[in-house]
């Protein structure tokens, strides 16, 4: 497995990891669309994929600007191989890197996601969105999640 900077030439690979997944699927064709995943690449936040033999298997982008996880999607026949770990670890490292901001999230109750993120360390404070649980994570909750 090889993580990386995500660069624009692999968001064909993100998109393909986005419509495979299982939980929280993007029915809506172009609701995400390639200047969505532009824009949070290069202007707002910044993204990791992994890769294996050249192909897309996983991809996380952070929004920096918003403050939140735009995305952290695995192929399903990567599942619990530890890349849905690594790219969160990649991403928290270097949006703490950044700033000292509380980050959010949003994701489908009653979810494998769901229980990742508490495994991960992040708080549940409520809901957003549609219903999805809205979780948060300070430095400090980074800094003690991730000590030797």
């Amino acid at each position: 497995m090889n993580f990386r900077d995500a660069q624009p030439a692999d968001i064909p690979g993100m998109s393909t990891v986005r419509y495979a997944v299982l939980e929280n699927p993007l029915n809506t064709p172009g609701l995400v669309t390639e200047s969505d995943y532009l824009l949070f690449l290069t202007v707002r936040g910044k993204g990791w994929v992994c890769e294996v033999d050249g192909r897309v298997v996983g991809f996380a982008i952070v929004d920096r600007q918003g403050h939140n996880i735009w995305a952290l999607f695995v192929q399903p026949d990567f599942a619990e191989k530890g890349v849905g770990k690594e790219l969160h670890r990649l991403m928290m490292d270097w949006y703490f890197q950044q700033t000292t901001t509380t980050v959010w999230l949003g994701t489908a109750p009653n979810t494998r996601a769901e229980i990742f993120y508490e495994k991960q360390g992040w708080r549940k404070v409520g809901l957003v969105n549609k219903g999805e649980v809205k979780f948060e994570m300070d430095v400090e909750d980074w800094q003690r999640q991730n000590q030797p």
